[in-house]
């Protein structure tokens, strides 16, 4: 545990420092001993922190209940030892302390649990019945919020990195090569796909901001469930064209939700684009729509790819992760497809769920709730398409659908 002394004497009841957000916290008091400072419980009932206050003989007189539900403190006993060392010091020399810990707790079935801890005298000197407050802040969330601001900056710093770099080589080429027409046009071509791959980044990175407070939609419309799908499928039907995948569309027809028509559709064609980047040829993806209950619709995107590690599933949707890097910048993804759709899909009070097995594919299933009533007419498939209903397409339907086995919240 690191520890850091600060020079000066213990003020007489309790030390100072940053200001503690208020809220009641229960104490647990199993006897009402001597020598306590007057009004000690209505200073430690205020604190968001755990709490304890020890006796000279490091005897729990005062625990708060998240104390103990932290496994801090056993009965009359404070069972960490390097925080019954940090008090003996600071009883022996008066000094307040600060410090950090990492404690398997038994409040999340052992998992380490970060604290900032800070220890001083509740008396004017060392001498006097030699009582100490220490005081926990579980510190756990706010240092994965830091992590994960870190590995974001990270990851955006390379994503950004590649395709500008990329660009200022080509530029070189393209001056070394200006007297072969030839190379020019390749070279061109090669600096207007990177090009268009930061901009698709940049563009993603806007939509994220907008969408990643979990916020509901702010002004909420009556949306087709089938004008969405049949919009995210035109919008993906060239690249699956050009991967040789079929996009097939089948299901119950006539169902409306309340929400944004645009974000939507970007969800749904971030899990059709998805599916299709991960698939071998001549196979095909399915978006199939049900009733689930009566006021719940379903959306599944399945397809016939490479499927997700096990180890994966839990991280698909942070932003960035990729299962596999090299074929995601093959197929020029950005890492935030997914990340997307389930921050909009959360917008729209709904869930996103993925079952998957490697070598048999992926199944992403959407739930969301319903409007009353449902009056929006049924968009005619194009020419060329499955349909909606198709029989025969060589996907599961429905009634055979893979369960969703991942919840992410």
């Amino acid at each position: 545990m690191r520890e850091e002394p600060l020079v000066g004497p213990a003020p007489p009841v309790c030390f100072g420092g940053p200001a503690h957000t208020i809220k009641h916290v229960d104490m647990t008091v199993d006897t009402e001993p001597p020598g306590l400072p007057a009004g000690i419980d209505s200073v430690l009932s205020v604190l968001s922190s755990s709490a304890v206050v020890l006796d000279g003989d490091d005897r729990v007189l005062r625990a708060s209940a998240a104390a103990r539900s932290f496994g801090l403190v056993d009965g009359d006993r404070l069972v960490v030892s390097e925080l019954v060392a940090l008090a003996r010091k600071v009883r022996r020399d008066g000094e307040i302390r600060e410090g950090e810990i990492d404690l398997a707790t038994s409040r999340f079935n052992g998992r380490t649990t970060s604290f900032a801890v800070r220890v001083g005298l509740l008396g004017s000197s060392p001498a006097e019945d030699g009582l100490v407050l220490l005081l926990a802040e579980d510190q756990t969330e706010s240092r994965r919020v830091d992590e994960v601001r870190r590995d974001f900056v990270a990851n955006i710093s390379h994503e950004l990195k590649t395709p500008v770099g990329a660009l200022a080589l080509l530029a070189e080429t393209v001056e070394d090569a200006a007297h072969d027409p030839e190379a020019v046009l390749r070279f061109a071509g090669r600096m207007r796909q990177e090009a268009t791959r930061l901009t698709d980044l940049v563009q993603d990175l806007i939509m994220l901001s907008r969408i990643q407070a979990a916020e509901p939609v702010p002004d909420p419309t009556p949306l087709g469930i089938d004008t969405v799908v049949a919009e995210a499928l035109d919008r993906c039907r060239l690249r699956a064209a050009a991967h040789g995948i079929e996009l097939a569309a089948s299901g119950e027809a006539g169902m409306t939700i309340h929400g944004d028509e645009d974000l939507m559709v970007t969800a749904l064609r971030n899990l059709l684009e998805n599916a299709v980047a991960y698939s071998p040829e001549k196979t095909r993806v399915l978006i199939s729509t049900r009733r689930a209950g009566a006021e719940t619709a379903e959306i599944s995107v399945a397809d016939q790819g490479i499927g997700i590690p096990e180890r994966d599933l839990e991280r698909i949707f942070e932003r960035f992760y990729r299962v596999d890097p090299a074929r995601s910048r093959a197929t020029g993804g950005t890492g935030l497809g997914l990340a997307i759709a389930k921050h909009v899909i959360a917008a729209h009070g709904g869930t996103i769920t993925v079952w998957s097995k490697e070598g048999a594919g992926s199944t992403f299933t959407i739930r969301l709730p319903l409007s009353r009533p449902d009056k929006l007419p049924a968009v005619s498939p194009e020419p060329g398409s499955t349909g909606r209903g198709a029989a025969g397409n060589g996907l599961t339907d429905h009634k055979t659908a893979r369960p969703a086995r991942e919840t992410v919240k």
